[in-house]
């Protein structure tokens, strides 16, 4: 016998009746429980057994060790014997038949594992074979699905995160997180907020037209819980009807009128939906909770045990169904017990508790050493010798009831009288797995299909990497930037999105992109392509380089920016999303618009504002000379040669590090002269004076001193500009010298 259930069902031993009786051996009773613990049933039985035969009085705590030990060794029909012996000295409770219901549904799903293993093509798990339809169900759910109450999207409202789900569900769950990413969704702002979420238009749209029939029926079973909650039954009633009438197949559907109608008292219909779930869903233990409760309900206690136990079967882990099926089977043990003074053998009426469906059913198991279970060697029904002299019971006792509720319900539910008489139960169970295995997913009508439900309504194009607003409406990535940019307004409905600019949190829609890459796979691919040509013009710096129209920048000195206006937001954000981090800076011009030469400026670091504005760190790399002038969506763009210096040689060389020193020295005594707070002030901007370059024209720009003094000194845009367009370096050191001279004489003393 399988001994899994000791994953279930801590070892637990029964109380004695009487510890001190006369023939118990302490030591023995010890054994026996280790022996339990170690997976030997059938010695702890032996012993259980043998200890009972040396007390006078039958010890009711020994008799449901020894049956507890029966059937976790699969010698149900033994086990029934003990476990009727100790509901005649005193009725059961519940508690005391725990490790019985756990092994009958236990044995149910082990047999069905190894029934559905022999029938799967390529099925390499048993657990797979026999896997509750619940599981299959959360596993296969298609695109259209919400992943909260596992139905047609209803109202459809897609998260900052990108995730969808139905509105209400999102209202009614109190975890208050995506279930798929685990985003806080009562995280602020408002507009993250569940309550500042509009339904998605296209998803909406898209739902409504694809699935319109489903989507009607879904509005009414929605109407219906609603109507439910502010306990207007009746009419909640009348929209699950009219719901159901549209679409009888929904299992959801029909469960929830089924506790609706147990909480009208109509438990006839209430059943009638539950024999309708379990035949659309035998696998779903949900359809058989349900059934089980009317069934309970009405009054049918034994067929509803059989359902709490095949619901057991499915869901192991579902505990309170497992205490459900205990309390019905104690009161149908105490039941059979009941003295009406009429005597009957307790043989008699035990044997009437364990028909041959049962035997043969649950003593077949193959058990994992691959011998049969226990109690095939012994079906002979026997009862442990009685010695107290209350061994006569009612006649006129009705065991029908426990004649009944052994037999698997996996194997009853669907043979009736009509089944086929050629296939015997096991096969109408194979032909279940089947059905309840493959969940049939939606598919798009094809004829429904239209790229226009796919548009950005800004570009008039195929959605790229869409992302949805906190009101609804879905626009390209791009798009909603560029428009952001200009104004912090929906494009559309002119909602105000300050709070959802200020995150910039524009993660994509997962169920368009999905749809996208599933139903317009071609058209998705040209899209891609179009909007990857076009970064790829962006990101070629030697064809067309932005122009940021503002100041001077010279190289290796830290140029920071406070971009505000649209053009430029976009210009940096592009600049950054091609991975290029750089752009050419440049003064303005009156006539061409910008002047022929510039600084190539590189990115370090970007931080923006709520409202869109943005502070960016660059620093100078490399100068240009600008060779055509021209524009992109508002900013300015230019073709570009860069400058490098042209190197002295000999004597040039020599009268040139001469005279590089010589500036040099001059510029550190004209620094060390400034007033301290000037100096500080030149500090806190540019850093402080560079060390002089052992090797001056080893560098392309030159020194760094040099560009820093040239930032530093009292001049004017256009002088900085000359000297910035120099190829040479001796020609910027005179150019700086001259300047020094002029301010050194120019300062007050």
């Amino acid at each position: 016998m399988d001994t899994s259930i000791q994953n279930h069902v801590e070892h637990y031993v029964h109380d004695l009746s009487n510890p001190t009786a006369p023939g118990l051996c302490t030591e023995m009773l010890g054994v026996a429980d280790e022996a339990c613990r170690a997976g030997d049933f059938d010695l702890a039985a032996e012993i259980y057994s043998s200890q009972l035969a040396e007390v006078e009085h039958t010890d009711r705590g020994l008799c449901l060790r020894k049956a507890d030990a029966l059937a976790r060794g699969g010698r149900i029909a033994d086990a029934l014997d003990s476990y009727c012996i100790a509901a005649n000295i005193q009725a059961l409770k519940p508690d005391e038949l725990q490790i019985l219901v756990e092994v009958i549904t236990n044995t149910i799903r082990t047999k069905e594992q190894c029934e559905s293993k022999n029938v799967s093509v390529g099925c390499n798990s048993e657990v797979r074979c026999f896997e509750s339809d619940e599981s299959v169900e959360e596993h296969n759910l298609d695109l259209f699905s919400c992943c909260l109450c596992k139905c047609l999207l209803t109202e459809p409202t897609t998260l900052v995160c990108g995730h969808t789900f139905c509105k209400r569900c999102l209202e009614n769950d109190l975890k208050r997180e995506c279930r798929s990413c685990l985003l806080k969704t009562t995280k602020s702002p408002k507009q993250f907020n569940v309550d500042g979420l509009r339904v998605n238009v296209i998803i909406s749209g898209l739902i409504d037209k694809w699935f319109n029939t489903e989507s009607k029926v879904r509005r009414y079973w929605m109407e219906g819980e609603y109507l439910w909650e502010k306990q207007d039954l009746s009419n909640a009633m009348l929209k699950f009807n009219t719901a159901i009438d549209q679409e009888p197949s929904i299992g959801r559907l029909l469960a929830q009128r089924a506790e609706l109608c147990m909480e009208m008292k109509n438990f006839s219909q209430a059943i009638k939906d539950g024999d309708t779930m379990c035949q659309l869903r035998p696998l779903w233990p949900r359809a058989h909770y349900i059934k089980a409760t009317a069934l309970r309900s009405a009054g049918s206690s034994e067929e509803a045990l059989q359902e709490y136990l095949f619901c057991a079967a499915l869901k192991p882990d579902w505990i309170a169904v497992k205490l459900e099926a205990q309390k019905i089977l104690s009161h149908m043990f105490s039941s059979v017990f009941v003295n009406d003074g009429l005597a009957t053998s307790l043989p008699a009426c035990t044997s009437r508790i364990k028909p041959t469906s049962l035997l043969s059913s649950l003593n077949t198991i193959i058990p994992r050493d691959g011998t049969k279970a226990g109690c095939s060697k012994d079906l002979t029904l026997s009862c442990s010798k009685i010695k107290d002299g209350n061994s006569q019971l009612s006649e006129n006792v009705n065991c029908v009831g426990l004649s009944s509720l052994f037999i698997p319900p996996v194997l009853k539910r669907k043979w009736t009288e009509n089944s086929k008489q050629s296939e015997p139960p096991s096969k109408q169970l194979k032909e279940d797995h089947v059905f309840s295995s493959a969940v049939v997913k939606r598919q798009v009508p094809l004829q429904l299909l239209d790229n226009a439900d796919f548009e950005c309504s800004l570009c008039m194009r195929l959605f790229y990497e869409p992302v949805t607003t906190p009101c609804g409406h879905t626009f390209c990535l791009k798009c909603l930037e560029r428009c952001l940019d200009h104004n912090p307004n929906c494009p559309l409905c002119k909602e105000n999105l300050s709070e959802y600019l200020a995150t910039r949190a524009y993660c994509k829609t997962l169920l368009i992109e999905e749809l996208l890459q599933q139903y317009l796979s071609d058209e998705l691919t040209e899209r891609r392509k179009v909007y990857e040509e076009e970064m790829k013009e962006l990101s070629n710096l030697n064809q067309e380089v932005p122009i940021f129209v503002c100041t001077m920048a010279f190289p290796t000195i830290p140029c920071p920016l406070h971009v505000f206006e649209p053009r430029y937001r976009l210009m940096i954000r592009r600049s950054l999303e091609t991975g290029t981090k750089q752009f050419g800076m440049c003064i303005a011009d009156e006539l061409k618009g910008f002047a022929d030469h510039g600084c190539m400026l590189a990115v370090r670091d970007v931080k923006f504002f709520p409202d869109g504005r943005s502070v960016v760190d660059t620093i100078g790399i490399a100068r240009f000379k600008v060779l055509s002038h021209g524009q992109r969506d508002g900013y300015h763009t230019a073709k570009i040669e860069y400058l490098e210096d042209k190197k002295a040689e000999g004597e040039d060389l020599t009268e040139l590090l001469k005279l590089h020193d010589s500036v040099y020295d001059q510029a550190m005594a004209w620094f060390t002269s400034l007033k301290d707070d000037m100096k500080n002030q030149i500090i806190s901007h540019f850093g402080p004076l560079p060390v002089k370059d052992p090797d001056p024209q080893g560098k392309p720009n030159g020194p760094a001193w040099c560009w820093w003094l040239l930032a530093v000194l009292p001049l004017e845009n256009k002088a900085q500009l000359t000297i910035l367009a120099m190829n040479t370096l001796k020609g910027r050191l005179i150019a700086i010298r001259r300047v020094l001279i002029f301010v050194t004489r120019k300062r007050p003393r």
